[in-house]
């Protein structure tokens, strides 16, 4: 193996630790569980492998197009932040006031898209940190182990999220709305640290 291999290798190493890392699987489960808690075992398993697709196209279409996208709008990664972390907040207090996500009205709605995709995993943080591992590129062979880690996080990402659907065929219905206060609890977090960061960025220019 050669220098050229070992840092093609490294580099896709970094990139699939980094998304891993950011994207949080185990940190994206107690939501994902509260947001599926009244669905059957079949479209939990459907929600989790659409959640993870979700999050790779964005991640691909930023990775491509983000920096153009964003400049041709004037709008900044903070105020991408911002409009990410408000979103997850409205999401988190449906889920501690007891509001079902999908609701009477609400059956057409699909949580694989919002907010489990984007911005839940496909945030901010994952969206940047993937266009700058793109400008870090410099051979067709880090292309390639990019675009291989990018996958295999969100492989890992599936399939974490569809095996811990057996979590709520043991608890029962208040395990259940337990599940969905702390999932809420834990989405408001996510969310107002999002809107911090993006308020000390602001506020740093």
């Amino acid at each position: 193996m050669n220098i050229a291999e070992v840092s093609t290798l490294t580099f896709s190493i970094q990139a699939f630790v980094t998304l891993l890392v950011i994207l949080d699987p185990p940190g994206a489960t107690p939501i994902f569980l509260g947001l599926v808690a009244d669905k059957s075992k079949r479209e939990r398993i459907q929600l989790a492998w659409q959640a993870a697709l979700v999050s790779l196209i964005v991640i691909a279409f930023f990775s491509i197009f983000g920096r153009f996208i964003l400049e041709y709008m004037n709008v900044s990664i903070e105020a991408l932040q911002a409009a990410g972390g408000l979103l997850l907040l409205y999401v988190a207090l449906e889920l501690l006031t007891g509001r079902d996500m999908g609701g009477t009205d609400g059956k057409d709605k699909n949580i694989a898209l919002v907010p489990l995709g984007t911005p839940l995993l496909a945030g901010p943080g994952a969206i940047v940190a993937t266009m700058i591992f793109v400008q870090q590129i410099e051979t067709p062979a880090q292309s390639l182990g990019l675009i291989a880690a990018v996958v295999a996080v969100h492989v890992v990402i599936a399939v974490s999220l569809m095996a811990s659907t057996t979590i709520l065929g043991i608890i029962k219905d208040s395990g259940v709305t337990l599940l969905a206060r702390i999932a809420g609890l834990l989405l408001a977090a996510i969310a107002v640290q999002m809107l911090v960061d993006a308020i000390k960025a602001f506020t740093a220019q």
